[in-house]
């Protein structure tokens, strides 16, 4: 069994937490990883969001981070693993169960049969910064506002019309909607609140800086990613090709927009610790 060794126990934990939260939605879900660059990326979809959830954590030593014989794919043992790397789609709730926090290390089980959203992931590079992103703060209010609307129109509701395609369609509407000058669906936003993306802490290893940038699907790879800073990082949003990004010190969630115009600067996916 092919077992990482992640850098400490806070990475495991924080891991563990996203796997937790994606089960709340999904007892079934699956998570396609990756390893690359020194760092695991997990990417997963929350049913009803309709986006990809990504979260990373960093590997020990060389960047592989392996312990243990041949890889849960069929072939990816020590030797490998730094070469392509790890990809695999397994269940989360048998990762989940094989994060051990105290020593830092996840065993990854046997692959499963993806689900078809693993096989188009975000673009590993090219991601460029857009203008227009609310603050924070904003951000919370914005999914805070839309939550009540749901709920007053849900309870403005007749009997007859009170119905789970009705509130299915107020729920596209309410969540379809672009924040200010951006293309950004406000359901991005209530995902990457309700996956724990937008606290308002920032882990300590974002204020010190954290090293590179994810070198696997949806990242620039080593380098993408400027040192260490004195104001810790807010949440960004970055386009590539067909794709939007809302990226986080604590994760990111990805949606298919088509493209986008507008955008400055290149960025990758951070490495994100508690």
């Amino acid at each position: 069994m092919t077992v990482l060794r992640l850098a400490d126990a806070g990475e495991a934990a924080d891991l563990a937490a996203f796997l937790a939260r994606l089960i709340h939605y999904d007892r079934g879900a699956a998570v396609r990883l990756q390893t690359g660059g020194g760092v695991l990326a997990v990417f997963g979809r929350p049913p009803s969001f309709e986006v990809l959830a990504i979260r990373t954590a960093r590997l020990v030593g060389d960047g592989t981070g392996v312990d243990g014989g041949a890889g849960a794919d069929g072939g990816v043992g020590p030797g490998r693993v730094g070469g392509p790397g790890l990809d695999v789609t397994v269940s989360a709730g048998e990762l989940l169960e094989g994060i051990e926090e105290a020593a830092g290390s996840v065993a990854v089980p046997a692959a499963v049969t993806g689900p078809p959203w693993a096989g188009v992931l975000p673009p590993r590079g090219g991601w460029t910064r857009v203008p227009g992103l609310p603050s924070p703060d904003a951000l919370r209010r914005a999914v805070a506002a839309a939550v009540a609307e749901f709920r007053a129109r849900d309870e403005a509701l007749p009997p007859q019309r009170r119905t789970r395609n009705e509130r299915d369609r107020i729920g596209r509407e309410i969540w379809s909607r672009t924040l200010g000058d951006t293309e950004l669906p406000l359901r991005v936003v209530h995902a990457a609140q309700a996956l724990g993306f937008l606290r308002g802490a920032v882990p300590a290893g974002a204020e010190a800086g954290v090293p590179g940038a994810v070198g696997v699907a949806g990242a620039t790879g080593p380098g993408g990613v400027a040192g260490a800073s004195e104001s810790a990082p807010e949440p960004a949003l970055l386009a590539a090709g067909g794709w939007l990004r809302l990226s986080t010190p604590y994760g990111s969630v990805a949606v298919r927009v088509g493209r986008v115009a507008g955008a400055t600067g290149l960025s990758g996916l951070t490495v994100t610790p508690v």
